[in-house]
């Protein structure tokens, strides 16, 4: 299961688990679009992977299974 992190590890920005924005890469740091285009270019800066597109998590799914809400800033972002 997806930890759905609540926001972008570079700019902090919201990112709801069920709506779109948020990439993540195969250990699931998390990345909104804009600091993809502007500087991530689909690669992870913690890890060196390729980012893609979350899923989001539909509002009755997260009443079971609720996203994260840990905040995580990265020191490479």
């Amino acid at each position: 299961m997806l930890q759905m992190r609540p926001n972008c590890e570079r700019c902090d920005v919201d990112l709801p688990a069920d709506e779109t924005g948020a990439l993540i890469c195969s250990v699931e740091c998390t990345w909104c679009e804009a600091c993809n285009a502007s500087v991530l270019k689909t690669v992870c800066p913690n890890c060196g992977g390729m980012l893609s597109a979350r899923p989001t998590r539909s509002k009755r799914l997260l009443e079971k299974y609720p996203a994260s809400t840990k905040r995580v800033l990265s020191q490479q972002g």
